[in-house]
């Protein structure tokens, strides 16, 4: 059966692929930092506990002295502690000098320092979120003393 609306929809949608967020980084680093960033399910679960993410190092710390209600929920398990890294990643290229978003060619966004050190934070924000260790302030300290 012929329908050659079909190939005029196909042809129209395979023109707009996706870009990767590698390229995005290249293109467009101050937008793709904003939409780093964002943490929505982090900054939601910090703000209900009172805590404000303001991109400092004290935010860090705070993050690290909340109850854990995450853990109980396992759909929100792993989305919070990809937000954790984002968050420890967006701290750090705001306030190491040197620091920026990278992105893998796994389309895996770290951090890289200015020695060309990167680091994985989304790992990191993972077993902040799933044991609490190492606390994100500790990275942050460790990956700042450098």
């Amino acid at each position: 059966m012929n329908m050659s609306f079909l190939d005029k929809w196909r042809k129209r949608h395979q023109t707009h692929r996706s870009v990767p967020l590698a390229e995005s980084v290249r293109a467009d680093p101050g937008s793709v930092v904003e939409l780093l960033s964002e943490c929505e399910l982090l900054r939601a679960q910090a703000a209900t506990a009172g805590v404000e993410l303001d991109d400092s190092v004290r935010s860090l710390e705070l993050l690290d002295q909340l109850q854990p209600v995450w853990r109980d929920d396992p759909e929100v398990l792993p989305w919070l502690g990809n937000d954790a890294g984002l968050y420890l990643g967006t701290v750090l290229v705001r306030t190491v000098r040197g620091a920026v978003w990278h992105v893998r060619p796994d389309g895996q966004p770290v951090v890289r320092l200015a020695s060309g050190r990167e680091i994985d934070v989304v790992t990191a924000g993972h077993e902040w979120a799933d044991t609490g260790a190492p606390e994100l302030s500790q990275v942050y300290a460790e990956v700042s003393e450098i």
